[in-house]
């Protein structure tokens, strides 16, 4: 299955080889790969450097090492949590910029509302317009229910993303609907006429969803979030103001 690896950056070949035959199907999910000893012996490489090569593929996600009896390499299933993990852990560590996350919810966001608009079904409309009733009792009750209201926001989101069929957009606006609110909770106050802004831009959207309005659909989301990320990048050069005048 495996040939001696090169003798520059053994371990890398090591990893390759691994990884290519995980992804052309001759390693299966949930297939244990060979004995240490005997992986060594096929990558005619030292104990260390077979580790190595083992740890990286399991920072991959394409490998769980199982310790003990009955332990080993194993084959994971390959989806799209690798994904949502690498980019949660983009947003928690703030490697992410404001500006840069932004950027990225405007294009993202309208594109889904697109495919939403063009894809939906009687019973994703149903759905959302569910979605936006509760949120509606959220506004009629003012900002101490900001933080319901933030969670409609994310399903009704969620839900357009699912609408689409699409498991990259489902995962990667899933990750950045659950770490965003490291943001909300720093910059956003979200008072009442926030709320209200915010819901109105809901309406409109689902709106445009229900009537199969793809472009509308598409600008409607994309003004939608660049009027909270203009808000938040506002609050955010109001509090670096107030911290270099202290």
């Amino acid at each position: 299955m495996f040939q001696a690896a090169k003798q520059t950056k053994v371990f890398q070949d090591v990893v390759e080889q691994i990884q290519e035959a995980i992804f052309d199907g001759r390693l299966k999910t949930g297939e244990t790969l060979p004995a240490e000893r005997e992986l060594k012996t096929m990558f005619n490489v030292s104990r260390g450097t077979l580790r190595e090569a083992l740890r990286v593929l399991e920072h991959k996600g394409l490998i769980e090492i199982r310790l003990g009896v009955g332990g080993g390499s194993v084959v994971k299933s390959i989806d799209t949590e690798q994904i949502r993990e690498s980019i949660g852990l983009l947003i928690r560590s703030q490697k992410i910029s404001v500006g840069h996350l932004a950027e990225f919810r405007e294009d993202v966001e309208g594109i889904v509302a697109a495919h939403a608009a063009e894809r939906r079904t009687a019973d994703d409309i149903k759905i959302l317009r569910q979605l936006l009733a509760q949120a509606h009792e959220c506004v009629d009750q003012g900002s101490s229910q900001r933080n319901a209201f933030i969670n409609l926001d994310k399903q009704i989101h969620m839900n357009m993303a699912v609408i689409t069929g699409n498991p990259i957009y489902i995962s990667v606006l899933q990750s950045i609907h659950d770490n965003i609110h490291r943001y909300y909770d720093r910059f956003l106050a979200m008072e009442n006429h926030e709320l209200r802004e915010n819901y109105q831009d809901l309406c409109g959207i689902i709106q445009a969803v229900d009537n199969g309005q793809a472009d509308l659909a598409r600008k409607l989301a994309r003004n939608h979030v660049l009027r909270f990320s203009r808000y938040v990048e506002l609050k955010a050069e109001e509090k670096e103001v107030e911290k270099i005048g202290r």
